[in-house]
């Protein structure tokens, strides 16, 4: 599934400088239940739409090195918190897919001013009820009947040699 995202073209709905900081153990925290608030990186926040399917994500590269530092779907279920002592940042909680393997992350989002951090909050729940739309339209009934002529088709074939050779029997 990442390759698809990498190979095809994306929409980008916005894209604003920040710095991103996840709640969590340290190495050295490990084990001891300690979380605490640690700097990941800073780039641009970007919301991107996949061109084919219409599906919105979060993607965030570090400036320097364009290491993936957050990429997760943005799920019309995540909420936006301000977080406790800023007007200028985000936090959220999210399914995150930057190193490799989907693990259950909390974020915080820091802008340089609180206008900046109200447009963010503005696109992403604007994004958000785009992405809630499309995910309650793919369970649509098939208006057009495509559904039905595919199925059809997929029934006509066969999965085994022992298939195919029944049937040509059946003709002759």
């Amino acid at each position: 599934m990442v390759l698809a995202w990498c190979s095809v073209p994306k929409e980008v709905i916005i894209s604003l400088r920040s710095k991103l900081f996840i709640f969590g153990e340290t190495l050295l925290d490990k084990g001891t239940g300690t979380k605490t608030w640690r700097e990941r990186g800073i780039g641009e926040a970007k919301i991107l739409r996949h061109r084919e399917h219409g599906r919105l994500r979060i993607l965030m590269r570090q400036e320097k090195t364009m290491k993936v530092i957050t990429n997760h779907a943005l799920d019309p279920r995540i909420i936006l918190n301000p977080n406790a002592g800023s007007d200028r940042s985000w936090v959220w909680s999210a399914f995150d897919f930057a190193e490799g393997e989907l693990k259950e992350t909390v974020f915080a989002l820091r802008f340089a001013d609180s206008e900046i951090a109200d447009e963010f909050k503005t696109k992403f729940e604007e994004s958000q009820k785009e992405m809630e739309k499309l995910l309650a339209g793919e369970d649509k009934e098939d208006a057009d009947g495509t559904a039905d002529e595919a199925a059809e088709a997929l029934a006509g074939l066969k999965t085994t040699e022992d298939d195919a050779a029944g049937d040509a029997a059946k003709e002759e």
